[in-house]
């Protein structure tokens, strides 16, 4: 099935840059737009506390928004449907991503015009409803698909989520480079970076691909680094992975992924993943694990 690529649609620039990018993404992937206008983003319904028909009324006043955004879809190289919606609730991603699978959920980085907290709620319930989501900087390039595509990793093995399978084309476009990255604080940790690649590796993201080039950097702050990652090596797109972690690991992951999505000059692609997976072996580690043991071993 064609990719969908749900992009949260407005009229000023940030969200239209969002469009086109999203646009060039859909030709190449030779998927489909769906233009989404909402005005709120909640986890609970906030017509609830409101007097009946209110939300009617609302959407009503919704009616010149979704006439120009089927003019505007008109224009774009990609076929484009539109939908609207009042508020962004987990029921109504949950009904679009089900209608528009394999869906990818694009939404634009925050300006004067547009809240953080809008941000920040839109993707709170896309990571806890396990939907791929890519957030596009208003500086990004929308000429051409992703040609450089950094993938933060660490130590930890990852299997993607099968929402999140749809999405590995994308990797495989011609004329593109994979990096992958490993960002440790205060050491060179040659061992994290392969053991960063070997999980890269090991989820099939990359597979059939030539092996990605793996460079490590080393910084306090985690999504500074890979900030910095991204302007070393030229990226044009950065991959985060949104893992299930404890409590407190999430807390800490879902500030990193924020200030990323956030503040990153280039856009960013979130990929959930399933649960912990065991730790495999992939083509070329077993060998290496052999000829270290070769070495290490003293002879009698």
């Amino acid at each position: 099935m064609a990719l969908s690529l749900i992009v949260f649609a407005g009229f000023y620039p940030p969200a239209r840059r969002a469009i086109q990018y999203a646009d060039i993404l859909a030709q190449a992937m030779e998927g489909q737009l769906v233009l989404l206008h909402v005005n709120r983003a909640s986890l609970f319904d906030p017509n609830d506390l409101v007097a009946q028909g209110y939300h009617q009324q609302e959407l009503t006043r919704q009616t010149d928004t979704a006439a120009i955004l089927y003019q505007q879809a008109e224009g774009l190289l990609t076929t484009a449907t539109v939908e609207v919606a009042t508020d962004l609730l987990p029921a109504v991603a949950q009904d679009l991503a089900h209608r528009y699978q394999p869906a990818l959920f694009v939404l634009s980085q925050t300006h004067e015009d547009r809240p953080a907290d809008l941000l920040t709620s839109c993707v709170e319930i896309l990571r806890a409803g396990g939907f791929p989501l890519l957030v596009v900087s208003p500086k990004a390039p929308a000429e051409h698909p992703p040609r450089r595509i950094l993938i933060a990793a660490d130590r930890e093995p990852f299997a993607l989520a099968s929402a999140a399978d749809a999405l590995r084309p994308l990797l495989a476009l011609p004329g593109v480079e994979v990096i992958v990255a490993h960002v440790s604080s205060g050491v060179e940790d040659d061992e994290g970076c392969a053991l960063a690649l070997r999980a890269v590796q090991a989820s099939g993201l990359v597979e059939g691909l030539p092996t990605p080039e793996l460079r490590g950097y080393q910084h306090a702050h985690y999504a500074q680094g890979v900030l910095a990652a991204a302007l070393d090596t030229r990226a044009d797109l950065v991959v985060v992975l949104a893992r299930q972690r404890s409590y407190l690991g999430d807390l800490f992951h879902r500030s990193v992924t924020a200030q990323l999505l956030q503040t990153c000059p280039v856009p960013v692609l979130v990929l959930p993943t399933a649960a912990s997976v065991p730790v495999t072996e992939t083509p070329g580690f077993a060998a290496a694990t052999g000829f270290a043991t070769t070495v290490l071993t003293p002879t009698a």
